[in-house]
């Protein structure tokens, strides 16, 4: 590295921190030594700073040259096809912005593609262009939900590029080692190594990478260590469990509910909860068990509950938070973390042998409905169960499109994760097509990609309907982002009759007509681009990429 001349003072005797004292202060102030002040002052001072500068820069003497950088690893995978790799020089250059008005105009929004055209490109297995890693890290490092695909795609190279650029230093991090491959199944030496004296961030991708190849591995890993880690640490090599978890990790989980951290406690009884077959579970299905109960004295069977009167140790042990919420009784708190945490054949037993639609339709006495059932979703959740699921959501087409369970949009979407995606598909059409897409965006974001055709087309309909009543468009365009990315292409044909201006209803927004046609357009013309990306990347002749030819699946 170059250094300057150990000589400091300019020929009038002043150092260049005081050349820029004096600039800060003003010559009206301060003036150098030997300087009247007055008018000459400012030109003295300027004249003095360029003999200095001159002299700073030509006393530098050469420095030794920098060790060579090692080369870059190669890089296996094929070549991406030119036209693919064209258009990715495209997505990372685009530099999206709005007109006038906030408004977007018809243009697609590269940088919204880009993640859906990594996801395929990874899927091909193809390698980045070399030239185009450094745009595809700066893009990376600008969005956290592109780096998984992003480091996947640009490979070994990357990692090369972020050991010399500290602005890419993100790509390290991400990988167990900073950039080293993770031990191999017979490297039990390396995997010690590196349990026992990498970063927390790399413990934690290594053990998550063994569990996810060896869960018991994992496991025994696990418990070498595990009296000594920090309680933030072992909270996050818990979680790791929750990959393959089965009732192999029982007697682990059970030792971690003796855990001096609430919060390990807590995770513990969680994942032990999500085990039917535990002991927790069973100790969680007696005590809910307790508190609920079929009333047949009245009309018609009822349930009935008997709330908790107090949290006992063992209850506390088992993951039971003793102290309730502001604005939340105790009891109630107390009741929904039973039931939450009980295996959900529990109620078929308990309550008369009752399928899941046949529990849920059963009235509640005393107000209790609202929070039984809110803790039946959670449990739904945490234990992936599709039928109560099913049975909390109850009928899309219900009032408020809201099942006896379903008390947020929040928790409609997490129970549509527990469903298959054509089912979630038709859940969710049926509720746009009597609801309309007002309430709808929650539940788009559950929904894999590309959207179903019953659900694609019931986005559609209800996007044209809501142009013709001359809604105002500006409250759609969450749901037209979505389209633009989840739609799938070959819905591009019946979008066409929607891209004109249509006639604007005399009570609507003024220029919604217009905004509608803009916004159809550019859903086109991105699902179209979409189509064509898509050939580019299997390497179809350009002659069929301009043919206008869509597929019938994928993005």
């Amino acid at each position: 590295m170059n250094s300057p001349l150990t000589a400091t003072d300019t020929p009038s005797g002043s150092s260049w921190e005081e050349l820029v004292t004096v600039a800060l202060l003003g010559t009206e102030r301060r003036t150098l030594p030997g300087t009247a002040p007055g008018r000459e002052a400012p030109g003295a001072l300027l004249d003095a700073a360029a003999v200095q500068t001159v002299r700073r820069r030509a006393g530098l003497r050469p420095g030794r040259a920098a060790a060579r950088p090692e080369r870059a690893a190669e890089d296996p995978r094929p070549a991406l096809p030119r036209p693919a790799a064209r258009r990715l020089a495209m997505l990372l250059t685009d530099r999206p912005g709005t007109g006038s008005g906030g408004r977007r105009g018809t243009a697609p929004d590269l940088m919204e593609l880009l993640p859906q055209w990594l996801a395929l490109a990874n899927e091909r297995g193809f390698a980045a262009p070399p030239e185009l890693l450094p745009s595809l890290l700066d893009a990376a490092r600008g969005r956290t939900d592109l780096r998984p695909a992003a480091l996947t795609f640009a490979g070994p190279r990357a990692l090369w590029l972020a050991r010399l650029n500290p602005d890419w230093r993100f790509a390290l991090r991400a990988t167990p080692g900073g950039g080293a491959a993770l031990p191999g199944i017979g490297e039990p030496e390396r995997t010690r190594q590196l349990w026992q004296e990498g970063l927390f961030a790399e413990r934690v991708a290594l053990l998550a990478a063994i569990r996810a190849r060896d869960a018991a591995a994992a496991r025994e890993l696990l418990a070498t260590t595990w009296a000594t880690e920090r309680a933030e640490d072992r909270l996050m090599f818990l979680d790791s469990l929750r990959t393959g978890l089965s009732a192999a990790d029982e007697p682990f989980l059970e030792q971690a509910l003796a855990d001096r951290s609430r919060n390990v406690r807590a995770t513990a009884a969680e994942l032990l909860s999500a085990l039917p077959s535990s002991a927790l579970a069973g100790r969680m299905a007696d005590r809910a068990g307790s508190c609920v109960a079929v009333d047949h004295t009245g009309r018609g069977p009822t349930i009935v509950v008997e709330a908790p009167h107090a949290c006992d140790a063992g209850m506390e042990r088992d993951g039971v938070v003793a102290k309730a919420p502001g604005g939340r009784g105790e009891r109630s708190w107390w009741l929904g973390q039973l039931v939450e945490a009980a295996p959900l054949a529990t109620w078929s037993r308990r309550l008369g042998r009752r399928t899941p639609e046949e529990i849920v339709a059963l009235p509640v006495a005393d107000d209790w409905q609202g929070e039984l059932h809110a803790a039946w979703c959670r449990a739904a959740v945490r234990q992936r169960d599709p039928s109560w699921s099913k049975a909390l959501l109850g009928s899309p087409s219900a009032p408020e499109a809201g099942g006896p369970g379903a008390v947020s949009l929040a928790e409609r979407a997490k129970l549509l994760g527990t469903l298959g995606s054509a089912e979630r598909a038709e859940w969710v059409a049926g509720f746009i097509a009597v609801h309309g897409l007002s309430e709808a965006f929650q539940l788009l974001g559950v929904c894999g990609v590309p959207w179903a055709g019953p659900l694609g087309r019931a986005v559609v309909d209800a996007l044209n309907i809501a142009r013709d009543a001359g809604s105002y468009p500006w409250s759609f365009s969450g749901v037209m982002g979505l389209a633009e990315r989840c739609l799938d292409p070959s819905e591009a044909v019946r979008l066409d009759a929607l891209t004109a201006v249509p006639d604007e209803p005399e009570n609507a927004s003024p220029g919604a007509g217009e905004y509608w046609a803009e916004s159809f357009q550019r859903l086109v013309g991105t699902l179209r681009l979409r189509a064509t990306m898509r050939l580019e990347l299997d390497g179809a002749p350009m002659g069929v990429v301009g043919s206008g030819s869509q597929p019938s699946a994928g993005w």
